[in-house]
């Protein structure tokens, strides 16, 4: 019986429970050194997290018995827990010749083979389990699907076919598992190009497929893809009625009537205003093919259809046409004609017959018209529309996203979170804006603020921010991660990569943005490593006067205060919540395998090697993103630190069949030929190597006459001019002021002039990336914010100080003081 407990207590993750039983079989004399006992002990103190000391009991079982079917499993399922797939397809492979019919390890075999790709050896395993259990449903649609997945359509369609026959289902009676195992055969049919087939397939079991819709749809496509076009548009003609807000069934009706002009293809849609008058698609869809005067008729209607009707995303619907500058000036010139005529005789225009418009119409042209200009770049035109709206009703929740998406766009995140947090008071229940609201907060830096913003949502009796690490909510880690990174905060940056690391380890996925944070993060530890932080106080008071130095203390004395007052409210909160924690903990621990190892800032902070610990994170990027360009200049980055070049080179390759002219690529490439031509550490066997590779790629291996092509071919660019003053600098500091001179330059004529870059360009001013330009600075600020007024990064110097004394955020001179006294 105990034998039997063991495993049980493992398959319901009650562990302790396990090891007990472990412990009274090993403690008899007669079963000291029993094998199997011996694995599942080990397999037991795996999931409770202590690794090494499984991996010795689970080997030793195994060598107590090395033909036990239990003690290979057992192994196997230990590498599967360190993402060693190859090695425990082995074992269940060993533990297979000891008991070949063994379901569990044929499944478990089979979920590792479709992980690693292994098609064939997952057809072979899945054919096993069809004969051992040939009554099951799954045993036939997973053998079905290994030959779907090895392209197999026929074969597929045909094991599907015989199951099929195997079900007893009347005509009538509604069976939904037996209606989607006819969709799936029918997608079978279709990918192996059996259109035919397909449809008669669909026509003769359709009775019995409960998704109605999906029949029609599926009819529709083959019928088109038999060219059988009559038939084909009869079945579009239905679904539009049933659903004339659809945009596929127009282009289903496009295709089948293979209209061979403009007019014709225009007049499809002017068939479907007739028969639906108040349809917004069939008005919307010949928007992105007509022109002239043709699309301005269209538009007209369209917008005035929305416009009287106050439809928030109209916006949104148009967003796509706006790549087009002519489109864009007929919607600007007739929504500006709207706003005039609606403010003087309430109508869209003064030719109109009399029908008046409500007032809420001239509301939502100048909700349309805010988001325009701010579309255009043309924030403070953008502003002036939002404002009036505001004005006009100041209750509409709409109009503070908007002028906060403004703010935004305009570089003054700070401003923006104040209009959204104006947002989130008009309606505290609303999820969304909550959300909006807290991230609109940390991309501002308040991080506190959109703690507090988020615990409106979050679990009573737990922190907001160990809750959404809970709920894995990772947006709102990504964004304290970047918040922090910005602050400087590299520890605390560091804890939400890594947390959001094990959320992927967890639910592996694609989206691997996060990754790149933390390298930068690892790059700056390696180039600037922390000092103490009295070294670096004394570094920045020591240029303060007394009055400065006086001020900073006083600041320093009321923020330890306050510091104290919330680690004082904290305490008595934690305490509160440490008794249900702590039992909470010991119950998750047994549930989840053991009890992980806590992310402390301070010592992931001062990492030992922060290159290694960027490598780990670029891994994932190589496998998983290897179609961006960021993935392989990240790799460069780490790869020139560590001088590994043929590393780098391989980087750079891969980096330029992207995007050959990539500013932040064209960087990489100087630094590494300058890199080549003047290491001593090189083997001169691998120095000819790279610099062939580079003759054959680049045609040329002299940084400073790469650098000067390259400025040459992309001189009207702002981010390729920086990228290259950049490099003259860091080849030649003789050449600073003209670098400085490149990089500042803002003539309209310039393309991509924007406000991240102009920030770039500000801060490299001020880095001494460009050379010792400080002045220069100073005055590249100024024009910035003539171009920019809304932007914090250009704003004058002590504007931020001034802004807080002005909300009543800083204590003034008086409240100083009396603090002194």
């Amino acid at each position: 019986d105990l034998l039997n407990d063991t495993p049980r207590c493992y398959e319901h993750k009650q562990y302790r429970n396990g090891l007990k039983f472990c412990k009274q079989i090993l403690s008899n004399p007669k079963f000291a050194e029993h094998g199997e006992t011996l694995a599942m002990k080990g397999l037991t103190l795996n999931c409770l997290g202590k690794k090494e000391e499984a991996y010795d009991l689970v080997r030793r079982g195994l060598r107590n018995d090395l033909r036990s079917h239990v003690c290979w499993h057992v192994y196997g399922l230990l590498q599967r827990s360190d993402k060693k797939y190859d090695e425990a397809i082995k074992c269940y492979r060993n533990a297979l010749k000891w008991d070949k019919d063994n379901l569990q390890i044929l499944r478990d075999l089979s979920l590792l083979q479709i992980q690693m790709r292994d098609l064939e050896g997952y057809r072979e395993t899945r054919y096993q389990l069809l004969q051992l259990r040939p009554a099951q449903r799954a045993s036939w649609i997973g053998y079905a699907i290994a030959y779907h997945l090895l392209e197999d359509y026929e074969m597929a369609a045909k094991i599907i076919e015989e199951f099929r026959k195997t079900q007893q289902t009347s005509p009538d009676k509604v069976d939904y598992e037996y209606s989607e195992l006819l969709l799936y055969q029918n997608q079978v049919l279709r990918e192996a190009g059996l259109h035919k087939e397909a449809l008669e397939h669909l026509s003769n079991y359709e009775k019995q497929i409960c998704d109605k819709l999906a029949v029609e749809e599926t009819r529709g496509e083959l019928l088109l893809n038999l060219e059988r076009l009559d038939e084909a548009t009869e079945v579009y003609r239905r679904l539009q009625e049933r659903n004339p807000e659809n945009w596929s069934y127009y282009h289903g009706l496009e295709n089948a009537q293979k209209p061979s002009s403009l007019e014709e293809r225009h007049k499809i849609y002017e068939e479907a205003w007739e028969k639906f008058p108040k349809g917004l698609v069939p008005r919307r869809l010949p928007l992105n093919f007509l022109s002239g005067e043709k699309f301005r008729e269209c538009l007209d209607r369209y917008l005035r259809m929305n416009f009287s009707k106050g439809c928030p995303p109209v916006f949104t619907t148009l967003k796509s046409l706006y790549n087009d500058k002519e489109k864009v000036a007929i919607i600007e010139e007739l929504v500006v004609s709207y706003e005039t005529s609606l403010k003087s005789c309430r109508m869209f225009s003064q030719n109109d017959d009399g029908k008046e418009e409500p007032p809420t119409t001239l509301l939502w042209v100048q909700y349309f018209l805010a988001q325009h200009y701010d579309m255009i770049d043309q924030q403070t035109l953008a502003l002036e529309y939002i404002n009036t709206a505001i004005e006009s009703t100041p209750t509409l929740i709409e109009l503070f996203l908007i002028k906060a998406k403004i703010y935004k766009h305009a570089g003054n995140i700070r401003e923006a979170a104040q209009w959204m947090d104006e947002a989130q008071a008009l309606d505290t229940a609303d999820r969304f804006i909550n959300s909006k609201c807290a991230k609109y907060m940390l991309k501002a830096g308040m991080i506190k603020e959109a703690e507090e913003m988020c615990s409106k949502f979050t679990r009573e009796g737990a922190s907001a921010v160990e809750n959404l690490n809970e709920m894995q909510c990772m947006w709102f880690q990504t964004e304290c991660a970047l918040a922090y990174k910005a602050m400087n905060k590299f520890g605390e940056a560091l804890k939400k990569c890594h947390e959001i690391e094990r959320h992927f380890v967890e639910i592996t996925d694609d989206q691997f943005d996060f990754h790149t944070y933390s390298i930068q993060i690892y790059l700056s530890l390696h180039d600037n490593p922390l000092t103490d932080d009295s070294k670096e106080l004394q570094a920045d008071t020591a240029n303060l006067t007394d009055k400065e130095l006086k001020k900073l203390r006083n600041k320093q004395r009321r923020a330890q205060k306050k510091a104290q007052l919330e680690e004082e409210k904290k305490n008595a909160e934690k305490e509160k919540q440490l008794k249900n924690q702590k039992k909470k903990k010991e119950d998750d621990d047994e549930e989840i395998g053991g009890p992980k190892e806590e992310l402390i800032p301070d010592k992931l902070v001062k990492v030992e090697n922060p290159l290694e610990e960027a490598v780990k994170f670029l891994m994932p990027l190589k496998h998983l993103v290897k179609d961006k360009i960021d993935t392989h200049l990240m790799a460069f980055e780490i790869y020139f630190r560590k001088e590994k070049y043929l590393l780098m080179l391989q980087s750079v390759k891969r980096a330029v069949a992207i995007d050959p002219d990539h500013p932040w690529l064209h960087q990489c490439l100087v630094r590494f030929f300058k890199g080549v031509s003047e290491s001593k550490e090189l083997p001169e066997v691998v120095r000819t190597v790279l610099k062939q590779e580079i003759t054959r790629l680049f045609g040329d291996s002299n940084a400073k006459s790469f650098n000067q092509a390259y400025l040459t071919k992309h001189s009207n660019s702002i981010p390729h001019r920086l990228a290259a003053a950049k490099m003259m600098a860091y080849l030649d500091s003789s050449t600073e002021t003209k670098a400085a001179e490149l990089a500042t330059a803002l003539d309209e004529s310039l393309n991509n002039r924007t406000i991240q870059i102009c920030t770039e360009v500000l801060e490299c001013l001020r880095s001494g990336v460009l050379g010792d330009c400080k002045e220069h600075a100073e005055s590249y600020r100024t024009e910035c914010h003539k171009l920019y007024p809304y932007t914090l990064a250009f704003m004058p110097p002590g504007y931020e100080e001034n802004t807080k004394i002005a909300n009543g955020d800083v204590s003034t001179e008086t409240e100083e003081l009396a603090n002194e006294m």
